[in-house]
C-alpha cells in the first residue's frame, strides 16, 4: 500500500468500510469484561481482539482500519502472529490510540484537557515501526447550558492540532476527535445546543489545523453527531441526520478526504440508522463512515462470554453489525435488515 498520508487517509474512508475501534483502555476493557464475568488478563483481553479480527469476510469487506491500544499493537495472536499483521491481511490499515486521556482542566470546574503531547514525536516513530499508520486523540467537550468554556474548546483544539502535527511529521494519519459529549452530566441539552456548540468547536479546531500547517488531505475527522442528551432525546432520526449534515456543511473542508463518526452513547442500531440517513439523503464533498467501538462489539462480546466455544457464534454476530454499518456507510441500511 502507498504511504502517501492522503493515500493511507483515503482508504480509511473507503466506500462501504469504516473503522473499528479497538482500542479500549485497560480500565474500560475491565469494565466491559465485568459485563460478562471475565478476568481482564492479557490473555483474555488478546484472545477478544483476535476474535475479531479473524472474522475475515467481516475485516476483508466492511473495516478499513482498526484502532489498537499500546498492548494491542504489541501482541502475537495465539499461533505466534503479530496482531498488526492479522490486521494488515484483511487489507486493513493498523492504527493506535496516542492520547493519555481526559484530566480535570485546572481552573475549568467539570471541564477536561487530553494529555499525552509530552514525548509524542517518539511514540509515534516507534508505532510506526510497530506497523501503526494512522493515530487517535480524542479531545471530550462537556455541554451544558454553561458549558463549554472558550478556555477549554481553545486548549483542546490546539492539543488537536499539535498531535495532529506531529503525525503528519512522522508520516501517520492523524484521526481528529473533538467528541461533544452526549452522555456527560448532565446530559438534558437539547438537539439545537448539540449543534451551537459542535459547530463551535469544529470551527476552532479547524482554525488551530490550519495554523499549525496541518495537510487537510492527510486526516480524517471523528466528530459526534448532533444529538440532544441521553437525558433529554426527543429529536427524531431524520433530525439528527439532517442537522448533522448542515453543521459539517458548515465548519469541515471539502478538502478533508473523510468523516468517521464516534457513536456517542447511542445504541447500536441508532448510530447505524443516523449514518444511513445522512448518506442516502445528502450529497457531501467527502466520505461519511463509522468509526465504532461499543456500537461494533457489544453483541460479540455478549455472545463470546470468554469461551472458545462462542468464537464462532461471537464472530457473526460482529460480523452481523459490521455489514449493517457498511450499508450504512452507502446508505443502503434498512430496519428490517437487523433481523436477518
Amino acid at each position: 500500500m502507498s504511504e502517501r498520508l492522503e493515500d493511507i487517509a483515503s482508504a480509511m474512508v473507503t466506500p462501504g468500510q469504516g473503522i473499528l475501534a479497538a482500542d479500549e483502555s485497560s480500565g474500560t476493557i475491565k469494565k466491559r469484561f465485568d459485563t460478562i464475568g471475565l478476568e481482564s488478563t492479557e490473555e483474555n483481553r488478546r484472545d477478544y481482539r483476535e476474535m475479531m479480527f479473524r472474522a475475515e469476510a467481516a475485516m476483508k469487506d466492511c473495516i478499513s482500519g482498526v484502532i489498537l491500544y499500546d498492548e494491542t499493537i504489541r501482541q502475537k495472536a495465539a499461533d505466534g502472529t503479530p496482531l498488526v499483521d492479522v490486521i494488515k491481511a484483511s487489507g486493513a490499515v493498523p492504527g493506535i490510540k496516542v492520547d493519555g486521556g481526559a484530566k480535570p482542566l485546572a481552573g475549568f470546574d467539570g471541564e477536561t484537557i487530553t494529555e499525552g503531547l509530552d514525548g509524542l514525536r517518539e511514540r509515534l516513530a516507534e508505532y510506526y515501526g510497530l506497523g501503526a499508520r494512522f493515530a487517535k486523540w480524542r479531545g471530550v467537550i462537556s455541554i451544558s447550558n454553561d458549558l463549554p468554556s472558550w478556555g477549554a474548546v481553545k486548549q483542546n483544539a490546539q492539543a488537536l492540532a499539535r498531535y495532529a502535527a506531529l503525525c503528519q511529521e512522522a508520516g501517520i494519519v492523524p484521526i481528529v476527535e473533538p467528541e461533544v459529549l452526549m452522555d456527560g452530566k448532565p446530559g438534558d441539552h437539547s438537539i439545537d445546543r448539540c449543534y451551537e456548540v459542535t459547530e463551535w468547536v469544529l470551527k476552532t479546531v479547524f482554525a488551530e489545523l490550519y495554523d499549525a500547517r496541518v495537510s487537510l488531505e492527510g486526516m480524517v475527522l471523528k466528530p459526534n453527531m448532533v444529538i440532544d442528551g441521553k437525558n433529554a432525546r426527543k429529536a427524531s432520526r431524520e433530525e439528527v441526520a439532517e442537522k448533522t449534515v448542515r453543521c459539517l456543511k458548515s465548519t469541515v473542508p471539502a478538502a478533508v478526504p473523510g468523516i468517521a463518526f464516534l457513536s456517542g452513547g447511542q445504541s447500536d442500531e441508532e448510530a447505524t440508522a443516523h449514518l444511513s440517513l445522512m448518506n442516502a439523503g445528502f450529497d457531501m464533498p467527502w466520505a461519511l463512515t463509522f468509526s465504532y467501538g461499543r456500537a461494533l462489539q457489544a453483541a460479540a462480546l455478549k455472545t463470546w462470554a470468554g469461551k472458545k466455544e462462542n468464537v464462532a457464534a461471537a464472530q457473526k454476530a460482529f460480523a452481523h453489525r459490521a455489514k449493517m454499518n457498511s450499508l450504512a456507510a452507502t446508505g443502503q441500511w434498512k430496519q428490517d435488515l437487523e433481523a436477518a
